[in-house]
């Protein structure tokens, strides 16, 4: 039997590249991009993925030139404008994870009309991951985790990896199994960085808006292949697993 993930999270990159090696502008390769987000959902269902994480923008691409910093806000507004109703006779859940303190009033409100909308979906869950950086995701925890000592709720000799586990993004979902990462680079680039502790990570030499069905099959066959020990010895999987 094929081993499927539950979870597979994606770098999506490449999308500059692609639209000059076409000689069009930035943007395009941003449009065409987010169009491929509808080939991967159709791809994750067909073969039984329960999460899919998109890595849509950093807490680093602030630093990007503002021209495309707002083609890319204007984008996702459009993305959960248009798309959502879609996402939600699907049967999919969308919920949008990262600081959301530097967007701007209307997003925000698309944001949650969006994951109101779908909340009662609960088979597949599409995560978009927006202001989001790893490194981010954990120091927040730590905030939250250092409120309740203040607050008397717990002790700091009481804190742990479980403790901290509990007010980190996605906490409820299960963790990636797979990461992918379109466009060439081998780096995970402060994506998820605590729940990658033990995923499998893929890298593509694909650019996001060319990566297709075949290109998702082809990650998916790979991860079956590999053997995940999880800190265990390779023999002692093979005796668990009866193989």
């Amino acid at each position: 039997m094929t081993a499927v993930p539950r979870h597979v999270a994606i770098i999506m990159d490449g999308n500059n590249r692609w639209a000059k090696k076409r000689k069009l502008p930035g943007t395009s390769g941003h449009k065409a991009g987010v169009e491929q987000i509808r080939t991967i959902l159709k791809s994750c269902e067909e073969h039984g993925v329960e999460v899919l994480t998109l890595f849509a923008f950093s807490s680093e691409n602030w630093q990007r030139p503002t021209k495309e910093v707002d083609a890319l806000m204007r984008l996702f507004k459009s993305y959960l404008s248009n798309e959502i109703d879609e996402i939600n006779e699907k049967g999919v859940r969308l919920r949008v994870i990262g600081s959301r303190a530097r967007f701007s009033p209307e997003l925000l409100r698309l944001i949650e009309r969006a994951e109101q909308k779908t909340a009662s979906n609960l088979d597949r869950t599409l995560v978009i991951a927006a202001d989001y950086g790893g490194q981010w995701d954990i120091a927040q925890a730590a905030q939250q985790v250092a409120r309740r000592v203040q607050a008397g709720e717990l002790s700091v000799d009481s804190i742990d990896a479980q403790q901290l586990a509990q007010h980190i993004c996605l906490n409820d979902l299960p963790a990636p199994d797979l990461c992918i990462r379109t466009g060439g680079d081998h780096r995970i680039s402060n994506f998820l960085l605590w729940q990658f502790a033990y995923s499998e990570l893929y890298f593509c030499e694909q650019f996001w808006p060319d990566f297709g069905r075949e290109d998702f099959n082809a990650a998916i066959e790979d991860f079956s292949n590999r053997q995940r020990r999880f800190g265990k010895s390779a023999d002692q999987v093979s005796t668990e697993s009866g193989s």
